[in-house]
């Protein structure tokens, strides 16, 4: 397909785009201008000729309607032309009425820091550096306990659990033994002080030791005590329960702080820095913020989310916030004085970020932007604006739709000239007698039109074959008119590539039934006024169908008219 054929299509889908936002405009414009036309009563100005409102490239010099909507076309006044491009596309000039009636509003690009409000949410955390696993260290059977349930709150050194074990009476008489060896030299000292050491490591803590010393009667009962002040968090233990090393009794938690964590995605991460104050709210304390600062930022990206870990250390001493309950923070973040536009600047109707620029009263530029970070009100800007620049911030899009239609309007003419495509657009031969197709073309025809009005390529596809073949199994005229425009048709990949040599075709063999007499056509012909190739096509349909337009299908499909003559 030339490039030039797929700038006419891209034309035309721009239309369709476009249409419903400049008709908003042209409405407004136009109700403007007859408002100020009624005012100034006897101060009448010259009308330079009448435009569509919806089609601004429809025009006439005298009142009527649109060809294309029916609207009701609009009077454009000596000096109040609404929109005007100049340098192409990129520049567009606003009469200061028409910018007026849309609201044009602009602000100066300013250099100024960027503020963002990083919303995030996560789960309450207990000090993982003050959380503790409680295990069975000797062999033996819980006999006692002192704490029962989950969620007590408990002090370093506090009684737990008591165990029968009688490994631990056996360390205890062997320690006794060896010290009173020991006095005589048989002894060594460090044997003394291993068997001290295994007491030590089956959980007996210092005061323990000095019991059994000055007693000097070993018990076979270990106490498990908490290692400092917190909260039970689990327990695996129970009275008669028979344990051995390792088995896992309690877990402790120290709640006096409680980590506050959240997931944060890679565009946050240079926005985050420890030390910067998270406000936290939970629903447990309706109404209240718990304000805290970024303690560790995880530098290991998670590969499934691409997020990391950022943690946030609450104070939690009297104990109102909840282990494990969900939480939501709010980041405050202000960047270095950068380039700012407001955000309300920023378009995203073409292939990236862009905004107009305002060069003089009236007259905009449109500007293709790249973009940093996007704050709350501002966007950061690398290129396409300067300092001190004006940016419209209010009625961009509308200023985009009307400078898009106004470009395709200056430019229909030059295209209808230029941009036809190497197709044979005509009949080479004159009929001047009526003509009947064969009925296998005709059905044929029919099918291979509906399934492109259906958006249907397979179906196109399939019936392909069979129309070509019935072209080729014609004779004298009907042969000598349609074989140059069946040659033309390709099976394709697309619908766009296979409407383009469709449209010729369509309308030859249109041409052909349209010299049968309306009552005994073999079809019904119909006309599209405004079809991609030929600018005006047709096409045939069966007797009891509506208009199904095969040029544009979904996107166009109850364009065109029934033709009759």
């Amino acid at each position: 397909m030339s490039q030039k054929s797929t700038s006419s299509l891209f034309v035309f889908t721009l239309l369709i785009v476009f249409t419903f936002l400049g008709a908003g405009v042209g409405w407004f414009i136009a109700q403007h201008q007859h408002t100020t036309s009624s005012v100034t009563g006897s101060t009448e100005r010259k009308i330079l000729f009448y435009q569509s409102p919806m089609h601004p490239w429809i025009t006439s010099d005298k009142p009527g309607k649109c060809t294309i909507c029916g609207m009701a076309l609009a009077p454009v006044y000596e000096g109040d032309t609404a929109v005007t491009v100049t340098g192409g596309s990129d520049f567009i000039k606003l009469a200061d009425s028409t910018a007026s009636v849309i609201g044009v509003a602009v602000t100066p690009a300013r250099v100024a820091p960027l503020h963002r409000t990083l919303r995030v949410a996560g789960v309450i955390s207990d000090d993982e550096t003050r959380h503790r696993v409680l295990s069975a260290r000797v062999p033996g059977r819980i006999e006692e306990l002192h704490v029962n349930q989950v969620g007590v709150e408990v002090v370093h050194n506090q009684p737990l659990a008591v165990v029968y074990s009688p490994d631990v009476l056996t360390a205890q008489r062997l320690y006794l033994e060896n010290r009173r060896v020991g006095v005589s030299g048989a002894v060594s000292a460090s044997e003394i002080a291993s068997s001290r050491e295994k007491l030590l490591a089956f959980g007996l803590v210092d005061e323990d030791i000095q019991k059994l010393e000055q007693t000097e009667t070993p018990e076979a009962i270990l106490v498990i005590r908490a290692p400092f002040d917190g909260t039970v968090v689990s327990r695996k233990a129970y009275e008669g329960q028979y344990v051995d090393v390792n088995d896992e009794l309690f877990e402790i938690g120290d709640f006096s702080s409680l980590w506050f964590i959240f997931d944060a995605y890679e565009r946050d991460f240079p926005l985050l820095k420890i030390g910067q104050n998270v406000d936290v709210t939970l629903t447990s304390l309706p109404g209240e913020t718990v304000t805290a600062p970024i303690a560790f930022i995880d530098p290991n990206l998670n590969e499934s989310t691409r997020t990391a870990r950022v943690r946030v250390v609450l104070p939690n001493s009297l104990r109102r916030i909840l282990h494990r309950q969900t939480a939501n923070g709010t980041v405050h973040i202000e960047s270095a004085p950068t380039l700012l536009i407001p955000r309300s600047a920023l378009l995203y109707t073409r292939e990236q970020p862009a905004a107009y620029v305002e060069l003089s009263d009236g007259v905009y530029q449109f500007r293709q932007l790249t973009l940093g970070h996007i704050g709350d009100a501002d966007a950061e800007i690398f290129d396409g604006v300067r300092e001190g620049e004006k940016v419209v911030t209010q009625a961009a899009l509308l200023i985009d739709s009307q400078s898009q239609l106004a470009h395709i309007a200056a430019t229909s003419n030059e295209t209808a000239e230029t941009d036809k495509p190497e197709l044979p657009t005509t009949l080479n031969v004159t009929l001047t007698t009526p003509t009947l197709l064969p009925p296998e073309l005709v059905e044929a025809v029919l099918k291979m039109t509906d399934a492109l009005a259906s958006d249907h390529l397979a179906d196109y596809q399939k019936y392909l074959p069979t129309v070509l073949d019935a072209v080729h199994k014609t004779t004298g005229t009907v042969h000598e008119i349609l074989m140059p425009f069946a040659e033309k048709l390709i099976f394709g990949t697309d619908l766009k590539e296979v409407r383009r040599p469709f449209e010729p075709f369509s309308n030859a063999v249109a041409d052909i039934v349209r010299t049968q007499p309306e009552a005994e056509r073999q079809a019904k012909i119909f006309q599209c006024p405004m079809s991609p190739v030929l600018g005006t096509a047709r096409w045939i349909q069966k007797d009891n169908a509506e208009t199904r337009n095969p040029f544009f299908g979904s996107e166009m499909l109850n364009c065109g008219v029934e033709l009759h003559k």
